[in-house]
């Protein structure tokens, strides 16, 4: 999810450098009849954008998961989350 993020928000001129985007993924798992089973990914974006972006990032927040290839195969198995934490420079 993050490159579609990345890419969400580059096609909106919001070019962000490595250190300025990165995520904090954690995945839970539940025994399922004694299997272990991915059942849950949860996100922590971390983005520095400039402040004139802000209403631009959050749009392409707010559309991203529905866009990644990743997330749309899975949302039937697995819940996905995220949330961002965002600094202005």
């Amino acid at each position: 999810m993050l490159g579609t993020l990345n890419g969400a928000l580059e096609v909106r001129q919001v070019s962000l450098s490595p250190q300025d985007i990165s995520a904090r993924v954690e995945g839970i798992n539940e025994l399922i009849d004694k299997i272990p089973t991915l059942t849950e990914i949860r996100i922590t974006y971390r983005l520095r954008i400039p402040a004139k972006a802000r209403e631009t990032v959050d749009r392409a927040l707010e559309t991203h998961q529905s866009k990644c290839p990743t997330a749309q195969s899975l949302r039937d198995s697995v819940k996905i989350s995220w949330e961002a934490e965002i600094s202005e420079m």
